[in-house]
C-alpha cells in the first residue's frame, strides 16, 4: 500500500463496475435478509406511506424530535454548566454521606431517649 493510496483512498466502486458488480449484489442481499429478518423493512415502508400520505405531520413530527432532543441538549449543558462550581472529590462526597449517616443516626438516638419514659426508682 503506498502513500499516496492511502492518503487519498481508493476510487468508489460503481455498482455497475464488473469488477465490484459481485461484490456489491452479494452485500445488497446480505442486507435485504437482514433486513427482512429483523422487521425493518416493514417498518421502513410503514415510515414511507405514513410520510407519503401526510408529509406536514411527517415533517412536524421529525423536527419536533430534533428540537427536543437540542433543548434537552442545552437544558442539560445548563446543568453541567451551573454545578461545575460544586466541584467534590470522591473521598468529600463519601465525608459527606457518612456525616449525613452519623448526624441522622445521632438524631434518632435522640429521639428515642426523649421517647423513652420516665420511671421513678
Amino acid at each position: 500500500m503506498g502513500w499516496k493510496k492511502l492518503i487519498f483512498g481508493e476510487k468508489m466502486p460503481d455498482k455497475n463496475d464488473p469488477k465490484y458488480r459481485e461484490r456489491y449484489e452479494k452485500e445488497v442481499g446480505f442486507g435485504r435478509k437482514v433486513a427482512r429478518f429483523l422487521g425493518i423493512d416493514k417498518g421502513a415502508a410503514a415510515t414511507q406511506s405514513f410520510a407519503n400520505r401526510w408529509p406536514k405531520v411527517f415533517l412536524c413530527v421529525v423536527f419536533g424530535i430534533v428540537i427536543l432532543c437540542f433543548c434537552l441538549n442545552v437544558w442539560r449543558l445548563s446543568q453541567v454548566a451551573r454545578s461545575a462550581n460544586d466541584y467534590q472529590t470522591a473521598v468529600e462526597q463519601q465525608e459527606k454521606q457518612y456525616r449525613n449517616k452519623r448526624q441522622s443516626q445521632l438524631m434518632k438516638h435522640n429521639n428515642d431517649i426523649e421517647n423513652e419514659p420516665i420511671t421513678e426508682d
